[in-house]
């Protein structure tokens, strides 16, 4: 493998150059016209162009993308995660074009893209599943019978897709035929499929997810556990390597489990096994993610291995370099995504012109980006600005070097989640790790900030009444100099 093209944007895209840099390998880039002056076009060994701004008309054009491989002469492309990374036709089609796709086969993907045939799967491996349906619901009395059995509240999921859309939580059977309709409705409209089914929805859940790493050989390790439930709208924004509430006991257990998940597929690659934990830390099987995801790092900052690089060794055919046995973790990593979102206004995406932006520094401080200042936030993508991510020797000095680096991160034009991430951090429910998915709800008023937000709100004005002022005294001067110069005439 000589040549990678990357199909993906912004930090991740920069993040796996990094990799393939490493290991003598050359990068291809592809971009849209809103990211044509962007730091992963310039880190690019190549970088070839894709007409438009949206995701429809530029990172999600999969005959394009592989056509640009073919022509560039990379060997393989990395998807990333979002856009076309859990796409089975696109991987399909790349394999079918004689290229290398860094991920897992097109057939787990597709095993695995579906909830329910990725909860069949577990089942006949013997995974722990929460009581509900074992497929589709298409009968509004069946549904009632099923909820009835186990219980209310029950939860509605949609089969396809991710991300909270066609969810619906349910308290009582009046409420059940609406809320099949609304969350059918709206899987069909997210992921061309309307298929939905119900399951028990527990009260206090956290969110743990295993991550693991497959060979083509048959060798399947899993590299301990991420915390994920600090979630707004069903998207994590604080998660951390080890969880706080889990024991060897149980880490074992789900790493087990999360490896029969990938047994049952043929899995092989990086993937991240995903579990729900009730009160009582019992888990179950969620969903099975079949790609690289946003939190790597933390996973990376208490083994010691670059994913990116497994990833690529493991697409070339080697086997894994360790055994589970090999296996160790080291002290305590944090991650906190830096959108460019408004808190204190339901975390509404933000755009503008980073005015200024300083990245903190020091031992164990780890920030991945696709920005530099003076750049815009455009309103065509995703709004993440950045990961940053700690190492500390344990929870609470990695807490503390957190909250220290967010005191560093100077970014000034745009709203952040970088204070959010501060209240996180202080607050007792997280500190003493009994917090779980509701932790927004429950904690968090945007009033909490109002005070700091005012304060960065008049920082800002006060540069854009200084950028004004400026402005002002050219014109002043520029007009001074046409006078003088009809003067001279």
């Amino acid at each position: 493998m000589k040549k990678v093209l990357i199909a993906n944007r912004g930090e991740i895209a920069l993040r796996i150059m990094r990799s393939v840099k490493e290991m003598g390998i050359r990068s291809v880039a592809v971009y849209s016209d809103a990211d044509r002056g962007a730091p992963f076009v310039q880190a690019a060994d190549e970088a070839w162009h894709l007409p438009g701004n949206s995701s429809a008309e530029t990172y999600l054009q999969q005959d394009l993308i592989i056509e640009i491989a073919r022509k560039s002469g990379a060997d393989a492309i990395h998807p990333g995660y979002g856009f076309l990374s859990e796409n089975a036709q696109f991987a399909e089609k790349v394999e079918k074009s004689g290229l290398i796709f860094i991920g897992p086969s097109s057939q787990a993907m597709r095993q695995m893209g579906s909830k329910l045939g990725a909860k069949e799967a577990a089942r006949k491996f013997q995974v722990p599943l929460v009581p509900g349906t074992e497929g589709a619901i298409n009968d509004l009395e069946e549904a009632r019978q099923i909820a009835l059995s186990i219980g209310f509240p029950v939860l509605i999921k949609a089969s396809a897709g991710g991300g909270g859309k066609g969810m619906r939580i349910v308290h009582e059977a009046s409420e059940l035929e609406s809320a099949l309709e609304r969350a059918s409705s709206e899987a069909r409209s997210a992921f061309g499929d309307g298929s939905v089914f119900i399951e028990k929805y527990i009260g206090s859940p956290k969110h743990i997810e295993i991550q693991i790493l497959g060979d083509q050989h048959g060798n399947l390790v899993y590299l301990f556990e991420r915390e994920c439930s600090v979630q707004r709208r069903y998207q994590k924004v604080v998660e951390e390597a080890p969880s706080p509430v889990v024991s060897e006991a149980m880490r074992q257990a789900m790493g087990d489990a999360a490896v029969r998940v990938a047994q049952s597929c043929g899995y092989y690659n990086a993937g991240t096994v995903e579990f729900i934990v009730d009160e009582q830390r019992n888990f179950y099987f969620l969903e099975i993610n079949t790609r690289l995801q946003v939190e790597h790092p933390v996973t990376e900052m208490i083994t010691g291995l670059d994913l990116v690089k497994e990833q690529i060794k493991i697409a070339r055919g080697e086997r894994l370099g360790f055994t589970q046995a090999d296996l160790r973790r080291n002290g305590h990593a944090l991650e906190l995504r830096v959108y460019a979102e408004d808190p204190a206004n339901n975390f509404l995406p933000d755009i503008g012109t980073l005015l200024e932006y300083k990245r903190p520094e020091g031992p164990w401080v780890r920030v991945d980006d696709g920005y530099e200042e003076g750049m815009e936030i455009p309103i065509f993508y995703d709004p993440m600005i950045a990961k940053l991510i700690v190492w500390g020797a344990n929870r609470d000095q990695a807490i503390e070097r957190m909250k220290k680096a967010i005191d560093q991160y100077t970014i000034k034009g745009v709203a952040t989640t970088l204070l959010f991430g501060k209240f996180v951090l202080s607050h007792p429910e997280f500190v003493n790790g009994t917090f779980d998915t509701h932790f927004l709800s429950k904690y968090f008023k945007p009033e909490y900030l109002a005070d700091r937000l005012s304060e960065e709100e008049l920082r800002i004005a006060a540069r854009v009444l200084q950028h004004h002022i400026g402005e002002q005294q050219k014109q002043n001067i520029q007009r001074y100099q046409s006078q003088d110069s009809w003067k001279r005439r």
